[in-house]
């Protein structure tokens, strides 16, 4: 019977199948062998060992059409990347590194900011604006008021789509808004430190309805590039990628070159300031870190 994985504990799957039923699965020493690992978001073939206990055992994944690393899923049609429009502040270089990571994994990313009904909002509502130049599609939600969900909701239809970001911004709240009997908990954000307690401690499936899954993941408070060198980060943030060619040295990396265009749109205004900062201190990291 085909089916998909939701969840992963402890060396147990947890196949949402065809026919209505989530069956307990265990993995064929088959794939520890050939070191396949499953996935959730993984499409699966299992056969049953136990009805009335919904029991089976996992006997084949079929072909991923993409997987990840942070978070470790598979066959992801796009991500919405959730961050706090204030209380925690925004993380602008936190987002850019989730932004590089996902134009390197090719999944198509919209960037929502919730929490926009705070008064505080104002405080950051201009850097959380300047990434509509970005050329990502950019959400403002409240989960609390409902502002926005409407929109958010059509953008999921028929999709899986993985919701990720920092613990604290209201990923569990706006999932809950959207799937009340998904029961998702919520954690209380911590007025010392703000930040989120880890209530998502594993990656999970949720079914929403049709062909619609939402991928509920940990949250993270820091994120790491890895695998390219610094002279091929531009081509990850497809605003500065737009001016390939157009400076003065083709292989100019937007740094300190004369008679750079990114610099100029930069000044200009047409590139945001805090990704061009983002990106040259990504640059400098990557160039440090090949040093070693």
């Amino acid at each position: 019977m085909q089916g998909k994985i939701i969840k992963g504990i402890g060396g147990f799957y947890y196949v949402f199948c065809e026919d209505g039923t989530e069956y307990e699965c265990k993995a064929k020493g088959i794939f520890r062998n050939k070191k396949i690992k499953p996935l959730v978001g993984d499409n699966v073939n299992i056969e049953i060992l136990d009805r009335t206990k919904n029991l089976g055992n996992i006997i084949e994944i079929l072909p991923r059409f993409n997987s990840l690393i942070r978070p470790a899923v598979a066959n992801v049609d796009q991500t919405i990347i959730i961050f706090s429009g204030a209380y925690p502040e925004p993380n602008f270089n936190l987002l850019d590194r989730f932004l590089v990571n996902m134009e390197m994994a090719g999944v198509e990313t919209v960037i929502c900011f919730n929490k926009t009904d705070l008064n505080e909002f104002e405080i950051y509502r201009d850097k959380c604006q300047s990434y509509e130049k970005s050329g990502y599609k950019i959400m403002y939600i409240s989960a609390k008021n409902g502002d926005g969900l409407d929109e958010l909701h059509s953008l999921i239809k028929n999709k899986t789509t993985v919701f990720a970001g920092p613990s604290g911004v209201g990923k569990s709240s706006t999932l809950n808004t959207i799937k009340p009997e998904a029961e998702v908990k919520t954690g209380e954000l911590s007025e010392k430190i703000q930040r989120g307690k880890h209530t998502t401690r594993h990656s999970e499936l949720i079914h929403i309805e049709d062909e619609t899954y939402i991928m509920d993941t940990p949250g993270f408070s820091s994120l790491y590039i890895e695998g390219i060198e610094e002279g091929e980060l531009k081509e990850y943030f497809p605003d500065i990628a737009e001016y390939t060619g157009a400076c003065r040295f083709n292989m100019c990396n937007h740094i300190s070159e004369p008679d750079c265009r990114v610099k100029e749109a930069v000044e200009d205004g047409r590139v945001s300031r805090i990704r061009y900062d983002n990106y040259v201190a990504l640059y400098n990291e990557l160039k440090e870190k090949r040093k070693w």
